[in-house]
């Protein structure tokens, strides 16, 4: 994540808003301004013929978005919505003007953190849609690739 950049008028940010975000057996780290809304869990509707990180598609404000389990996508067993499950919805990255959104099952509530220039990186092995790894005050955080993931949507036919 770089954490100099410059606002509109040119000023300095030295920080920014990221979001931790808890997945059953990691944890992801996004800039907040990555996420437009986190929603209760609801079951996602059909996914017949499809691979298995795309969980289905989910209503949201009049929009059907594509569910998917950033675990299965790094080639992770799959995983059961816990008791815990929430739906992240994502602000779309590709820039293809039919898909503002996409959607990814998290199993808890992200956090907010202020990150900066001192954040660490991580040597630690990633998975595939993992870009690098940070110690976020003390946890592990994975960045993951959201333009692959929504690519992958898309390579699929499902965007």
């Amino acid at each position: 994540m770089q954490s100099v950049m410059t606002s509109p008028d040119n000023e300095e940010i030295r920080s920014l808003t990221a979001l931790l975000l808890p997945l059953t057996d990691r944890t992801l780290i996004v800039p907040n301004v990555a996420v437009a809304e986190l929603i209760p869990y609801r079951a996602p509707q059909g996914n017949d013929d499809l691979p298995d990180w795309f969980l289905g598609l989910v209503n949201w404000r009049d929009l059907r978005l594509p569910l998917l389990s950033f675990e299965v996508a790094s080639g992770e067993p799959a995983v059961a919505a816990g008791n815990q499950a929430r739906i992240l919805v994502l602000n779309a990255q590709g820039g293809r003007s039919h898909v503002k959104f996409i959607a990814l099952l998290v199993q808890g509530i992200p956090r907010a953190m202020k990150v900066d220039s001192e954040l660490a990186a991580a040597d630690v092995p990633l998975a595939a849609l993992e870009l690098a790894a940070v110690d976020a005050d003390g946890i592990m955080a994975k960045i993951p690739d959201l333009l692959a993931l929504e690519n992958m949507l898309a390579e699929h036919g499902i965007i």
